[in-house]
């Protein structure tokens, strides 16, 4: 669990005096990690960089890679005589998952494609912080960075991967476009309907994902002031991903990750691409599903899937079917005689 959280409105202002115990000395600095759409923003401002701190922006347009992740861990180590003092991912769950990942491979050798997995990374990663901008994605608390590798999009799930800040300013997420909100707050409901009815349901879990699901239905299917709906789903993205990092997703977020890897599909729009087809195995989240869609005017894409060779069909199905554990937790350890191959291109063509 990540051990120090800050909430509430304005408490970005806190992050220089957070920061401060922290560094080493003058010369390892504080590296910032920030989603490129702020570059014109008065949050840049507002990060106190000091000393040799540097500030990185990165775009949010694509999945994060493995590749990507090994550059600016090269860049870094490059750069300075001595190891940061720490990495402050500023973004959405693109930018909060880059930086876990370099906060690892700080200190650990070799690439990032040999730690995508469950439990092999073998050193503590060196301090790092979160402050979501966006709320859905539930990275700002999760043990996992998913990171988009050559051969598969797979999180590098561990004990070391868990921020050891995290920074909860709803005001952060003020502005935000609607259907990048709607998206991402839907990674969120679909996190609580796949934890909920898996298998791997616990006592802990549960607890979180029913407050979760609770808020994601105030937020989505209740008239709230702005303010009062940043704020709650800033909390329902947070319990979110408590829930899941118990016990796992399912169905969706595997069939999402081989869409990502094929076609690079955002992570939130492609849960809502292939959760709108998949009545079979969570009817009332989709039912529930389909009404948000409708109050809130979001037109999903179409016949994204239409024009695909059987190749790249076959390869989005091998990468949804190597998510082992998702798929026992929703249908159980004899899972692979309740879902084929032929099933899950089947859905991929209703996309």
């Amino acid at each position: 669990m990540v051990p120090r959280v800050v909430y509430g409105k304005g408490s970005f202002g806190q992050l220089g005096e957070i920061l401060m115990p922290k560094r080493q000395h003058a010369e390892a600095p504080m590296i910032f990690l920030v989603d490129a759409v702020f570059e014109d923003s008065q949050l840049l401002q507002r990060i106190p960089a000091i000393f040799e701190d540097q500030i990185i922006l990165i775009s949010a347009s694509e999945e994060p890679k493995t590749a990507q992740v090994d550059v600016l861990v090269d860049k870094i180590l490059n750069s300075y005589e001595y190891l940061p003092s720490g990495i402050i991912g500023i973004g959405g769950g693109t930018l909060l998952d880059l930086a876990k990942a370099v906060a690892i491979m700080i200190t650990n050798p070799g690439s990032s494609t040999q730690y995508q997995g469950w439990d092999l990374v073998g050193k503590p990663a060196i301090y790092h912080v979160g402050i979501p901008t966006l709320s859905g994605t539930g990275a700002e608390v999760s043990r996992t960075t998913v990171l988009m590798g050559p051969e598969r999009k797979l999180g590098i799930n561990s004990d070391h991967t868990t921020f050891d800040q995290v920074i909860l300013d709803p005001e952060l997420t003020a502005g935000v476009p609607r259907d990048q909100w709607f998206y991402t707050g839907m990674d969120c409901f679909i996190h609580c309907v796949e934890s909920l009815q898996g298998t791997y349901l616990n006592a802990f879990s549960q607890s979180y994902g029913e407050k979760a699901m609770e808020l994601c239905e105030e937020v989505f299917l209740k008239d709230l002031p702005e303010e009062e709906s940043r704020e709650k789903l800033m909390m329902a993205s947070w319990h979110g991903g408590m829930s899941i990092a118990y016990s796992q997703v399912g169905v969706a977020h595997a069939l999402s990750y081989g869409l990502s890897f094929v076609m690079g599909t955002p992570h939130g729009l492609g849960n809502c691409l292939v959760f709108q087809h998949l009545e079979a195995f969570y009817p009332e989240g989709v039912r529930n599903f389909k009404k948000m869609l409708q109050r809130h005017k979001i037109q999903l894409p179409q016949g994204v899937c239409q024009d695909l060779s059987e190749s790249e069909l076959d390869t989005m199905v091998r990468v949804a079917m190597e998510m082992t554990p998702l798929w026992e937790n929703a249908l159980g350890e004899n899972w692979e005689s309740r879902i084929s191959a032929a099933d899950l291109k089947e859905i991929y063509l209703k996309i």
